[in-house]
């Protein structure tokens, strides 16, 4: 049966993405995220039939929370306390807004009929991949940059994309936009 590889993202606004993109450097050991890429994974979905499709945009489109503004700010790596596979820069301490539309989505998938896995979130926007031996101007570049912040951005929407692995990296393919709405509206 066909499917999708699917995930559910906050796209960042462009001034963010640019702030965020202008960390990349030359640095041997790190593949820097394509500007166009940079988003906050809210919820990786996996391969999605075309038979699923339906019901869980359906779903997803029932989910209701008021718009926040989220902080971009801080820098770490994945995973913890080893050598690190994943650059991220962090949203600080968040918004309970995030962790409320994080939770409305999760009950959506599951109404909708698909799995989840249960991994804790840990709301981050993966800036570069990292090798196997990591030079120390890497470490150096981390230390420099673990104070990071971007402006904040207002959250009005979570999307919906479709994410095809190709051997020059991940294509993602915006599929549904869903805006946030106040419960109640």
């Amino acid at each position: 049966m066909p499917s999708e590889r699917m995930f559910i993202a906050l796209m960042l606004p462009l001034p963010v993405r640019d702030t965020v993109a202008a960390l990349a450097q030359p640095l041997t050991g790190l593949t820097w995220t394509r500007t166009e890429q940079l988003h906050l994974t809210l919820r990786f979905l996996g391969d999605v039939s075309d038979e699923q499709r339906p019901r869980m945009r359906e779903r997803l489109s029932t989910v209701h929370v008021e718009p926040f503004v989220l902080p971009i700010e801080g820098m770490g790596t994945f995973p913890p306390n080893r050598p690190p596979r994943i650059v991220f820069v962090g949203v600080g301490s968040g918004h309970p807004r995030l962790y409320q539309l994080r939770q409305r989505l999760d009950d959506a998938v599951l109404a909708s009929g698909l799995p989840l896995d249960v991994r804790t979130f840990h709301p981050h926007i993966t800036i570069a991949r990292a090798g196997e031996n990591l030079n120390p101007a890497v470490m150096r570049w981390l230390h420099t940059h673990r104070e990071f912040a971007a402006p904040p951005f207002r959250v009005e929407a979570f999307d919906l994309y479709a994410s095809e692995l190709r051997p020059n990296g991940a294509v993602h393919t915006l599929k549904q936009r869903f805006p946030l709405k106040v419960p109640g509206e």
